[in-house]
């Protein structure tokens, strides 16, 4: 509970007194959360949504960020390990409980780019999911980041390619030097 109100006092003073943001263990978060994010790596993605369940409500919306980098084996950030499910999204949604509705997204992100509020993020997150309506809210909370904009890549099984370009994203960061490497999709109505 001490690392959860540190760390929601440091995103306090980032952000600043506009937004609520409280320190709670990760069970109590997700029982009282609208929509619930999963940053973990996927080695502890399992356990996390196992202990998460019990708190999960039918209709309740969770995000999943996590890829399936071989870091979760002892290997490269720069690749990914195969999910039998077809994709960390895919995977965490048979340990949810019936009801709950599944998005990936903010998989390309990262979170150098999502820490340092001070800089607008050049990046768009592709979101996929098959429940229309957790979609347009999580397209929604992306679009409120400054300079992100959120791009519906269909349904869930569509996550399978987009954590396939986080690996690749990890590689450019390396070897260009940098920490924020995303991605942009052109040719889109400017409307989204």
């Amino acid at each position: 509970m001490d690392k959860a109100k540190a760390a929601a006092s440091k995103i306090q003073s980032a952000i600043g007194s506009y937004a609520r943001v409280h320190g709670l263990v990760n069970q109590e978060v997700a029982s009282k959360a609208d929509v619930v994010v999963v940053t973990v790596p996927f080695g502890a993605l399992p356990d996390i949504i196992k202990s998460l369940k019990p708190s999960i409500k039918p209709g309740q919306i969770v995000v999943n960020v996590t890829v399936p980098l071989e870091t979760a084996v002892g290997g490269s950030a720069t690749r990914t390990i195969g999910v039998w499910d077809g994709s960390a999204g895919e995977f965490a949604s048979r340990f949810l409980p019936k009801g709950t509705k599944l998005v990936s997204a903010f998989n390309n992100i990262s979170a150098e780019s999502l820490n340092d509020v001070s800089k607008q993020v050049d990046c768009d997150v592709l979101v996929c999911g098959d429940d229309v309506d957790a979609k347009k809210i999580v397209l929604d909370l992306a679009k409120s980041i400054p300079g992100v904009h959120g791009v519906d890549a269909g349904p869930l099984s569509n996550s399978r390619t987009v954590e396939q370009l986080t690996a690749l994203l990890v590689s450019l960061n390396i070897r260009y030097g940098v920490k924020g490497a995303g991605l942009r999709i052109t040719g889109l109505p400017s409307s989204i």
